[in-house]
């Protein structure tokens, strides 16, 4: 069916024709867009497509790094990955971090380029970044079959649609029929949709071939009548409604997709099944500024773990083990930790046997000062840290940003190295004053995935491995190392150890099947492949 339908790709087959493309774009944020576009990403390349993800600008703190070593939205390094192809800065050529309120830090193609308040980065660095955004798509269209495309928060925001890269003008100047995601979770789905279209314009109305309901909970028949009247009303097809998906493995965008996963509750768990009865405690600080939160995700996968988030000095308890994670403003977060209580119930923890880990900026915490000269991430020359390692750590402008593999030791555990894969994505440097031996040696590794330079040591242990921390993010992705590091936990309860390695590789590859699965059996996938046709566009994004 597909060849009859999808038009001759550019590219890989020796065709001038760029491939066609297919845009998601929701009523509003958070509305499940990354999530179904790494769905029929995956279905498309089950169909036998050379599929690719491509979204303009995404704001995120959660990174991904590209196998060369540049950062890019963490939901298109997912959906690449849903793809089953490497991802590159192509997928997301402009990423914004934001690190304080209307300031963020732009990154493009990868790399830092500056900070910009808001209105200035809309006032002077638009302009320039839709030649980036259209140049970036030419090339994965010149590569690939088919490109899936994402919006980004709402196309009805009419305060901010003559100067947008994301939603609109970007459908126009790549052909790209678009289909409208909301989320009947939120309440008001059909106003969301109506309400939406009224806002377009007629020819930007005219580029919306259909509507997907996503997170549906209930007896779709009771919905029928809405979905009638919907049709009606706009002319246009309601092409799926998206049960909505439990347990679904695969990571989160951003702290909105944590806040829906906790459900507006600070310290509470997101359970593990645990193993008779005896499940291990885990907290993670929650701080303001929290950054690739996906560090944690297999932690709640384990049959034996219980994951909670804590933002005040009451919900910390006593946990088996509390987790300092990374932050987009090491500074700010510490101070956040002094003014709230935590520091003092942190450093209490530590003096009564508890198991302390930071990563990236939790571990830059856990030394003595930070130290930043330049003013990169605060107004504070120097600040005072948390004082369990010996060393400081200065923020430089070079960002390091590497795919790293090597060998881990599991702090106060008995045992032989584990290897490890992660990567790194950090401003400040950290030093010893001490000497200090490390539990991590790794190397930066290139497209290949082969070390390109000699192991070097990474992190750090103290109070006799209860304390630690390391730059490596993904460290809890690496089984070996955390089936070790949990059941060491469990030794301290004086629980037998589990042993058994959950296999995440096999369970995130279960998991994009699932969902392609899912959402192939309730889209109407024959009307959608109708729809992928290249079509001319002018530079307003108006079809001639």
């Amino acid at each position: 069916m597909t060849d009859l339908i999808i038009p001759k790709p550019g590219g890989i087959r020796g065709s001038t024709e760029p491939a066609p493309t297919l845009m998601l774009q929701g009523t509003a944020s958070d509305v499940g867009k990354s999530i179904l576009t790494a769905a029929l990403c995956r279905i498309f390349v089950q169909d036998g497509l050379r599929t690719a993800p491509f979204k303009s600008q995404n704001m995120s703190l959660n990174s991904y790094i590209t196998p060369d070593g540049k950062e890019i939205g963490r939901a298109q390094g997912l959906q690449a990955d849903a793809c089953r192809i490497a991802a590159s800065t192509d997928m997301n050529p402009i990423l914004l971090k934001p690190k304080k309120d209307m300031v963020s830090q732009v990154v493009v193609h990868g790399k830092p380029l500056r900070d910009y308040e808001a209105r200035a980065y809309r006032e002077e660095y638009l302009v320039q970044a839709e030649g980036i955004v259209k140049e970036a798509l030419d090339r994965l269209r010149a590569e690939y079959d088919l490109v899936v495309i994402e919006g980004a928060g709402s196309p009805a925001e009419v305060n901010l649609k003559d100067r947008d890269i994301v939603n609109m003008r970007l459908a126009g100047w790549a052909g790209a029929p678009v289909l409208l995601v909301a989320d009947i979770d939120r309440g008001g789905v059909f106003a969301s949709i109506v309400g939406t279209l009224e806002i377009l314009e007629p020819h930007e109305r005219d580029r919306v071939r259909g509507f997907i309901i996503n997170k549906f909970r209930g007896d779709v028949t009771l919905l029928k009548p809405g979905l009638d009247w919907l049709e009606q009303r706009t002319g246009k097809p309601v092409l799926g409604v998206i049960p909505y998906l439990p347990k679904l493995d695969l990571e989160d965008e951003d702290s909105a997709s944590l806040d829906a996963k906790l459900s507006g509750r600070q310290g509470s768990p997101l359970p593990g099944s645990g193993t008779s009865g005896k499940a291990l405690d885990i907290a993670v600080v929650r701080l303001p500024r929290l950054s690739n939160f996906t560090d944690f995700d297999p932690l709640p996968l384990e049959p034996d773990v219980s994951l909670r988030y804590v933002t005040e000095p009451g919900q910390l308890g006593e946990p088996d083990a509390l987790i300092l994670p990374g932050s987009k403003n090491t500074v700010d977060d510490l101070l956040f930790l002094r003014e709230t209580g935590l520091e003092a119930a942190i450093l209490r923890y530590v003096r009564e046997g508890g198991e302390l880990v930071g990563i990236c900026a939790g571990y830059q915490m856990l030394g003595r000062r930070l130290l930043d000269p330049e003013r990169l991430e605060s107004d504070r020359e120097e600040t005072d840290a948390l004082g369990l390692l010996p060393s400081e750590t200065v923020f430089t402008p070079d960002k390091r940003t590497v795919r790293v593999a090597g060998t881990a030791e599991v702090p106060g555990a008995a045992g032989l190295p584990y290897p490890i894969r992660g990567y790194e994505i950090h401003m400040g440097r950290t030093r010893y004053v001490e000497p200090e031996p490390h539990p991590f040696r790794i190397a930066r590794t290139g497209p290949d995935g082969m070390p390109e330079e000699p192991p070097h040591g990474d992190g750090a242990a103290a109070f006799g491995g209860k304390v630690w921390g390391t730059y490596v993010h993904g460290i809890l992705h690496n089984d070996g190392f955390r089936r070790c590091w949990l059941d060491k936990l469990r030794t301290a309860r004086g629980w037998e150890p589990v042993r058994e390695t959950l296999d995440l590789q096999s369970r995130r590859e279960a998991a994009f099947d699932r969902l392609a699965g899912h959402v192939r059996a309730h889209l109407d996938m024959e009307r959608i492949y109708e729809m992928i046709r290249p079509t001319e566009t002018d530079e307003g994004g108006q079809e001639p």
